[in-house]
């Protein structure tokens, strides 16, 4: 089994999908609900609850790979996209750069690395922001390159995420990178990205297309959740506009049962004046969760089933589903806890699928060539 470093950890989602390839032998967030969803389900004294900016590097254990979700604010399309630059949210990274740094003093920085955000990260403003990024990683003696990942490959809601993959110079990549972009993990928005970076290192990481029947946000329902009384479902569809209104109309003349999903936006009526709506889908497919900081970021459950329609806010357990966590998963605290909890964190398959296919691979090729350098010594 191999180490893996857990940076802005959240609720642990990223542990659960290391493993069983990865061990977490340290992980810090400063945040104390998300601690307490993450010391729920995972030992507490491998958990570190403090701010980066307190981290010390010579004290961090050795392992082959650190994984940092920082934080998105500053890249994420409904931010301000300041970017990365030091003193923001998102300039945490370079929090995480100065950690990496700092174990390179006693030889432990880990010779694999993932910087995982929303996909602002590496395409906002032309690439500006992650070319900051990085010409740091490569400096440091990595190979980078990135993919972006939606969890709808995985799971039943929309979630598209970057995923920065670095590996030290000297690990082999045969089989694990090409020599062109894939249409699936390397979109028109990264292409471009990696043409302004000129450099001949880039890597276009080679990830296989998962097959498979993906399961339906119908599939994952809570049906027995507590719905709102019909005054309450009456108001919220007087929010649709014509033609989420006839979305909902098409489900209803169906006959079928079905689960549509919906969160509140303002937009231009007729007159051009803001208005509330509330825009649908019923591709079996739900919004990307967000964190519940307003009740137009949490998102709305439709249930339409025999020419009746209910409504209520989709449940907790239902967020925890959509990011491929196991019912046995423990969410402590509020419904507001557990919603924050799910919508930060890191779809528990995404991560697999690149655990399997590309970090434990590249893990496994350093240890041996590490072993093999040993072997060299000590034959000599």
């Amino acid at each position: 089994m191999f180490r893996s470093l857990d940076f802005f950890a959240g609720s642990g989602l990223v542990r659960e999908g290391l493993k069983p390839e990865f061990e977490t032998v340290w992980a810090n967030d400063n945040c104390p609900k998300k601690r307490a969803v993450y010391e729920a389900n995972h030992p507490k004294d491998r958990f570190c609850p403090s701010d980066i900016e307190d981290v010390e590097g010579h004290e961090l254990p050795a392992a082959e790979l650190a994984w940092a979700s920082f934080p998105c604010q500053d890249l994420s399309l409904a931010g301000n996209l300041n970017g990365i630059k030091k003193g923001t949210r998102s300039g945490l990274f370079w929090e995480w750069i100065r950690v990496l740094d700092e174990m390179r003093g006693r030889g432990k920085r880990p010779p694999i690395l993932v910087a995982e955000n929303v996909g602002g990260f590496v395409v906002a403003h032309g690439g500006k922001h992650f070319k900051l990024a990085y010409v740091a990683l490569r400096e440091r003696g990595y190979r980078v390159g990135a993919v972006m990942i939606d969890a709808r490959l995985f799971l039943p809601q929309s979630r598209p995420r970057a995923f920065v993959i670095a590996a030290r110079e000297e690990i082999s990549l045969a089989g694990l990178s090409q020599g062109v972009p894939s249409e699936r993990f390397h979109p028109a928005g990264l292409v471009k990205t990696a043409s302004v970076l000129t450099d001949s290192g880039w890597v276009w990481w080679s990830l296989p297309i998962p097959s498979g029947r993906t399961r339906l946000f119908s599939d994952l329902c809570e049906l027995g959740a507590p719905c709102d009384p019909p005054l309450k479902t009456r108001y919220l569809r007087s929010m649709l506009s014509p033609v989420n209104k006839a979305k909902l109309d098409l489900a209803i003349r169906s006959g079928r049962f079905l689960v549509g999903t919906g969160y509140r936006r303002t937009r231009p009526n007729e007159n051009g004046r803001p208005v509330q709506r509330l825009e649908l889908r019923f591709d079996g497919i739900a919004g990307c969760l967000r964190t519940p900081e307003g009740g137009s970021s949490r998102q709305v459950v439709l249930i339409v089933n025999q020419g009746q329609v209910r409504s209520r806010l989709m449940t907790v357990r239902e967020t925890a589903r959509l990011m491929g966590a196991p019912d046995s998963y423990l969410l402590p605290g509020s419904y507001n806890d557990g919603y924050r909890a799910m919508g930060d964190a890191v779809a528990v398959p995404v991560t697999r699928w690149l655990t399997r296919h590309l970090l434990a691979p590249l893990a496994s090729r350093y240890r041996s060539m590490r072993a093999g350098e040993e072997n060299a010594k000590s034959a000599a």
